[in-house]
């Protein structure tokens, strides 16, 4: 096996939520204030994924108080402490970045009330830790 996918695979987390562009996450961060750490959540839509392996990445985008809000995290990262997905939603792009432009109910997506049609996040494509290791 190559190397470096060797040790991609130790670093990566054993299990990522099947989660994809247009559904609303909630993702629990963990952030340090002065000498004290605590989680904090951010909840919003996924507007774009991007990367592979160890190197992915997912950017959420929110509104608070009118104003939008985005932030990207990596998934691997240790500070990702979960990522759980509140609402699905059906979408026809690979990324959203058209909502930046929209505002109040034009930012609405239609909601995934059905079943999933294949594993959107990586899941079941290769891209993440086998589980008989």
């Amino acid at each position: 096996m190559n190397i470096l996918r060797q040790l991609e695979l130790e670093h990566m987390k054993a299990t990522i939520p099947d989660f994809g562009i247009g559904d609303t996450v909630e993702v629990h961060y963990q952030i340090r204030e002065g000498d004290k750490e605590r989680v904090q959540v951010f909840s919003g839509s996924v507007i774009s994924l991007q990367g592979s392996g160890t190197r992915r990445s997912v950017t959420v985008r929110r509104l608070v108080a009118g104003e939008g809000v985005e932030r990207t995290f990596p998934l691997h990262s240790p500070r990702v402490t979960e990522i759980s997905v509140r609402d699905r939603g059906i979408v026809r792009r690979a990324k959203l970045y058209y909502l930046r432009d929209r505002e109040g109910k034009a930012t609405r997506l239609k909601p995934n009330l059905g079943k999933l049609q294949a594993p959107r996040s990586g899941a079941g494509s290769g891209l993440t830790k086998p589980a008989a290791e």
